[in-house]
């Protein structure tokens, strides 16, 4: 183990033995409810990588280590605002709804296959990251899972990534447990833990429910009480254990 991911691994072993109650009062004014949900203008660093700045430098670290072994990472999606979500939620709705003659409630649980409910999205924290391998050739979506697989185009970076990755704190997000619940399977999906874990903690002890019931956006009427505690179980936090 180097030096860099020691000290990443000690990073993590101290958020979680700051957990609960003593931690969450220590970073409750870290960060606030504003930047959590991808409404404040936070400092990011990097053109087309847009994070924090100790992800950011924990991304080009493993940047230059996968270039090295033939494989050029490349960001494809980090942080979106509020408005962003927002944005891409309202279109896929509307796609849904309207083109697709879906009921409001089928077209919200077809959305959250992939994407999020505006507000609640981890892009919104500047320490997660879709990536795909820029080096390799790939016609249409490439944020498909089956590009990531044997045979697919991205195959080598995921075998790069559940290899290396953790040496530079980042961690997939949504796994192919079967178990697991809320959004499909996302193998571009990864999260800067030292970062996004103690931000998740934060996050998850705000009134996330009245948080969305108050929000005002295109099918938010169709939000029911029980269909949003579901999806705080499901979606926000079945992840993978590691980032909880």
């Amino acid at each position: 183990m180097n030096k860099r991911s020691f000290y990443i691994r000690l990073s993590m072993l101290i958020c979680l033995m700051f957990s609960g109650q003593q931690y969450s009062s220590a970073q409750a004014d870290k960060y606030s409810l504003e930047e959590l949900m991808g409404k404040a203008d936070i400092e990011l660093y990097g053109e087309g990588i847009n994070l924090r700045k100790e992800a950011y430098d924990a991304f080009l670290e493993m940047k230059k280590a996968a270039y090295q072994d033939g494989i050029d990472i490349k960001i494809v999606s980090s942080f979106r605002s509020f408005d962003r979500q927002l944005a891409i939620y309202e279109r896929k709705y509307l796609q849904y709804s309207e083109d697709e003659g879906m009921e409001p409630l089928a077209a919200i649980d077809k959305i959250i296959e992939y994407s999020t409910i505006p507000g609640t999205s981890r892009h919104h924290w500047g320490t997660d990251i879709d990536i795909i391998d820029a080096s390799k050739p790939a016609e249409g979506d490439v944020l498909d899972p089956s590009k990531f697989e044997e045979g697919g185009p991205f195959e080598d970076l995921k075998l790069w990534m559940d290899e290396h990755a953790s040496d530079y704190g980042f961690y997939i997000v949504y796994t192919k447990e079967p178990k697991r619940r809320g959004f499909k399977y996302e193998p571009w999906h990864y999260s800067y833990a030292p970062l996004s874990v103690p931000m998740l903690e934060v996050f998850r002890k705000k009134n996330i429910l009245q948080l969305l019931i108050e929000e005002d956006f295109i099918g938010s009427e169709f939000l029911t009480t029980g269909f949003i505690r579901t999806y705080i179980r499901d979606n926000i936090l079945d992840i993978n254990p590691v980032l909880l």
